[in-house]
Formats: C-alpha cells, structure tokens, sequence
C-alpha cells in the first residue's frame, strides 16, 4: 500500500474479511478458476479456548486482480460428517489472497478438522486444536520448537518426522524465510533476488510454503509464532536497518511489507494486521507477543526481540552485528537499553506474577543465557542477542526473582546450535542460584559456523550442560504436571530429502527443582 489511504481501506479489509460469515450467494465470485489454487496448502494458529484461526492463500494467477470468495467447513471428524461451522470470506488481491477465519465458540481442548473450496477446488484437509479451559486439569502437551529454515541449506525433512512425533503444537521461534538472494554450496536454489519489496517477500514465502514436508505439518496440528530478523533484514532492530540495504531501498518501506507478507502467509488473528496498519504511519506496533494458557499445566509467553529492541552496542564497521568486548563499549551497560521495548517487559513481568501454571514457558527467538566465546580472563559477546543487552535481561531476571513463577523455561532458536542449562540469577558467578532452565534449539536447516566448535565453548559457560551445532533438526517437549522431558530430535543430513532422524540427546527436568539432567 502506498500511502495512508490505502492502509485504512486495508484496515477494513482485513477485519471484515476475518469476520465473514455466510454472504449471500450474489457475493460469490463467479470467476472460473482453472487450476488447484490451494497450492501453498492449509494451516492453522493462534488457538484460544473458544477460537482458532484457520489460514490458506489461492494462487491463481490469471485472477491476480479478482476478489475471490472461499467456502470453509470445520467438522468433528476427518470425514466432515459432524460439521460445527461453515462459512464464506473474501481472498482479496490486497492480501495476496490470503484467507484467514476465526471460528468462535468452539469446545475447549478438542481436535477439529477444517478444509476450504474455491470453485469446483477443495484443499488439503487440515486438523487444528483449541487450547483447554484455563482452569482446566491437563496431564499432557506435547510441543515441537524449531527455528531457521533457510530454503538453500537443505531440505524441511525435519518435518516429516516432527508430524511422526504428533505434537499438539509447534513453536516456530523465527526465520521462517531468509531475505538472501542465494548462498555459496546452495542444496537448492532460490529466484536469486535479495527480498525488498511486498511482490518479493511474497514469493519468498509462497517458495517455501511449496515444500511438502513444511505443508504437511501445517496441516497436521496448530503452530504459534514469533519472528526473529531474517522475516524482514539480517540484524534489523526496530526503525533500524541491519545490513546495508539495496541500493533505492528504504528500510522503514521494506519492514512495512515484510509485516504485511507476514500476516499474509502465517495463521495469524486479523487485530494482529489491524493494529499494525493503523500504527504503521506513526511508527507504532504490529503486536505479535502472546499468551497461550494450557489449562493449569502450563503458561507459554511468546516474545518478539525483534521490533522494540535498541540498535546493537559497538557493531563493527558496515555490520549489523558482530562480537564485541564489553570492557571497551561503554553503552553495552546502559540499564536504559531495552531488547523487549519497556510495554512488553511490563506485560512480561505480569505474566510472571500471575501464571499459577505448573510451568511457565518463555518462547523468543534467540539464546538467553550468557554464551562468552573467550575462553580466557576477559570475555567476548555477540552483540545481536541477551549478550549484547545485558540490563534487559537482568530485568526479567529480576521479574524471576521477584514472583518466584513455577519451574521457568525458556526455549529459543537463532543460533543454529542446540544449548541446554539453567537460569542463572547472575551469569558471572558460576554459584548463583539457577532460577530456571533453557533449551535453544539447532535450526530446520540454515548452517552455523566452525559447528566443531562448539562444544569447546562450554568450559566459559558453566551455566550449559550440553552443546552441538553438527545436525540440523527440531526439539520435542513433553510437559506433565510431574515433569518435563525434552528430546533434541537430529537429522542425518539435511542435503538428502529422504533423510533419516534420531534422538540425539534427552533431557528432564523435575517439577519444583530448576535443574536440568541427562535422561
């Protein structure tokens, strides 16, 4: 959109088409749809108790221009014997035809199953979950974290074995696309234009979304997201560019369609887009940070590091991020740095006071715990993550401290590695008390660097007990109300799409103790 007009009208738009119901069939579009336009698949996300949201995009070409009107059903059953709700909405061209719906009073924690019908079309059927009442006695949930799926480093095998483990969720935790043009020893290729505009981001996430094994776990069991940089620009912070931007290109414009695309392809509720485009001309938010309560087993606060963060301290010439050393950055310690934005830290600490879940799950996008990569006196940090915003992350350390939540997880991406080990109230004294435990997983399949590595850099961080970066591949957490147990779930090699998985490594962690031990 190009001008504050054209938002609004968007605006309207999108509520009402998130709205719709049965229209009268005069709103049908009559156009003759010539080819399956349910190719980039069915998902679903942003559960509630009472409401889920059901997503597809058409792609139909020779309509490119063509309000479409799509027929949706949520039934019972696979079959579609038992349907509870059906409907009409409107794919609009200003939306890349994308669809999104919120069934409302629906029963809490029950499976259901969706499909949508374009035409003489029906896609894929897709199978969804409401969450349970928030009172609600829960013995179980099983949730598949993963982050970082850069289409040229391999093949999304890793899903077809994450559908095998029949999670009830998945937690995408950021770079759900990559902005790149290509990559050195690419295992697939992409259009090889470095992503900028609205038609470009698009297409990258229509490219992805082209994936069987990404489109089959979509449409297996509902996803929650948060994004972390790669969804607009390497390193960006906030109004801040990270890279240097392509030439005639105008950050602000770019992170503009970046959330557009965003909303566009991902399961997402229409006030998510809503508050973003009437924000967008004054440089407000576009509010993805979330609650999901899982009845009084658990309570998952899902972050954005990405949107309100200060720019990175001490960056090096023409880097969005880079190491640093913090004796010689003198703004790395300004307590009023921020990587939430102070209204998410305040909405984070009152998660914190109030949960009374069993289990407080903290989803964001990176690793939290210190990592020094200077085995020696002096310490070495990267800058683009909680080491680069070291008063940020005492603050919800401090939140920790303060409420005493129930057993504190945190689980994160970014960093292409897996890392385990505890909380700590201060991460320079090895003998400070563990306030909660963590789990960063490896990546879908972006690479990291020098991955042998890594394990050596455990001995400066006594806070982890586990470190590898060989494998790419996804974690498994099974949460009861006696404890959690994690599987760290690697592939055999992520350049073959017929690729083997095994458990690398398991974890558990006891309910009422903040410590995490090989199973």
């Amino acid at each position: 959109m190009s001008n504050l007009m054209d938002r609004r009208h968007l605006l309207r738009l999108a509520t009402a088409t998130a709205a719709a119901g049965w229209l009268p069939r005069s709103a049908w579009s009559q156009a003759r749809i010539a080819n399956n336009p349910f190719t980039l698949g069915v998902a679903s996300g942003s559960p509630a108790a009472d409401s889920v949201v059901l997503w597809t995009r058409l792609v139909a070409p020779e309509l490119a221009s063509t309000r479409l009107t799509v027929r949706w059903e949520l039934a019972e059953d696979e079959s579609f014997a038992r349907i509870v709700q059906r409907g009409q909405a409107e794919a609009l061209p200003e939306l890349a035809h994308s669809v999104h719906v919120e069934p409302a009073g629906l029963a809490p924690d029950r499976p259901y199953f969706y499909r949508f019908m374009a035409g003489d079309w029906v896609s894929t059927v897709g199978r969804t979950r409401t969450l349970p009442a928030p009172d609600a006695i829960v013995q179980r949930l099983r949730l598949a974290y993963a982050s970082c799926q850069r289409w040229e480093h391999g093949y999304f095998s890793a899903y077809r074995h994450m559908r095998a483990d029949a999670p009830d969720f998945v937690l995408f935790l950021g770079d759900y696309i990559y902005e790149y043009a290509g990559a050195a020893k690419a295992v697939r290729r992409t259009d090889g234009v470095t992503v900028a505009t609205l038609a470009q981001y698009r297409d990258r996430y229509a490219m992805h979304k082209s994936d069987a094994d990404l489109q089959a776990m979509h449409a297996a069991c509902g996803w929650l997201f948060t994004w972390d940089d790669h969804e607009v620009q390497n390193d960006y912070a906030a109004d801040f560019g990270g890279d240097v931007q392509p030439p005639g290109v105008d950050f602000h414009a770019r992170r503009i369609a970046a959330y557009q695309a965003y909303y566009e392809h991902m399961p997402l509720r229409a006030s998510v887009l809503t508050r973003a485009l009437q924000g967008m001309a004054s440089g407000a938010e576009m509010r993805i940070y979330s609650e999901q309560r899982f009845g009084r087993l658990a309570q998952l606060s899902l972050l954005d590091c990405r949107q309100y963060r200060d720019p990175q301290a001490c960056s090096k010439p023409n880097k969005g991020s880079s190491t640093l050393d913090p004796a010689i950055c003198p703004i790395w310690e300004d307590p009023k740095r921020t990587f939430l934005g102070a209204a998410q830290e305040q909405w984070l600490d009152g998660q914190l006071a109030r949960s009374g879940a069993t289990w407080n799950v903290i989803g964001q996008s990176t690793l939290f715990g210190q990592r020094d990569f200077d085995p020696g006196p002096t310490r070495t940090l990267w800058n683009d993550g909680w080491d680069g915003y070291p008063a940020a992350r005492q603050r919800v350390l401090d939140s920790l401290q303060q409420h005493k939540p129930s057993n504190p997880v945190l689980l994160g991406g970014d960093v292409h590695e897996n890392w385990v080990g505890h909380v700590k109230a201060d991460y320079q004294r090895p003998e400070s008390v563990a306030l909660g435990v963590e789990f960063c997983g490896t990546s879908i399949t972006s690479r990291t660097q020098h991955p042998e590595q890594v394990a050596d850099r455990l001995a400066p961080n006594p806070h982890f007990i586990h470190a590898d970066a060989m494998q790419r591949g996804y974690g498994i957490a099974d949460f009861t109300p006696g404890a959690l147990k994690v599987q760290l779930r690697l592939l055999d090699d992520v350049a073959n799409p017929a690729s083997g998985i095994a458990t690398g490594s398991s974890f558990v962690v006891e309910a009422g103790r903040a410590r995490v031990e090989r199973a």
